[in-house]
């Protein structure tokens, strides 16, 4: 098993509406996907991002895509003009979340990234 931080396996894209985040994430193929089923909980986003959702972080699959989407409500400190942070964005999420570490077992295909 290795440690392996997600830019190096999949691709993901992350928004925005109100003061909730959505970010999807891609798999190359099915056995980095059944990585992430296993590795890639809501409670692992939620604490991934602590501090920064407050709400509940909702998975769903989507296995024909070997893809996933998180919903993290909460998550930009009231959305808009409403925060004083200073990226209230959901786009950067994205870029968060790719730093989040799985295991993964020997021999899984790695991106070249």
């Amino acid at each position: 098993m290795a440690l392996v931080q997600l830019r190096h396996l999949v691709q993901a894209r992350s928004g925005d509406k109100g003061n909730t985040v959505n970010i999807a994430v891609f798999a190359p193929n099915a056995a980095i996907y059944e990585a992430l089923v296993r590795e890639v909980t809501a409670e692992r986003v939620k604490e991934h991002f602590a501090g920064w959702v407050s709400g509940e972080v909702t998975r769903h699959k989507v296995p024909k895509l070997l893809a996933m989407n998180f919903v993290c409500r909460g998550a930009l400190g009231g959305g808009g003009s409403a925060t004083m942070r200073m990226d209230n964005l959901g786009k950067c999420y994205a870029a968060n979340f790719m730093r989040m570490e799985i295991e993964i077992g020997d021999g899984l295909e790695l991106s070249q990234t």
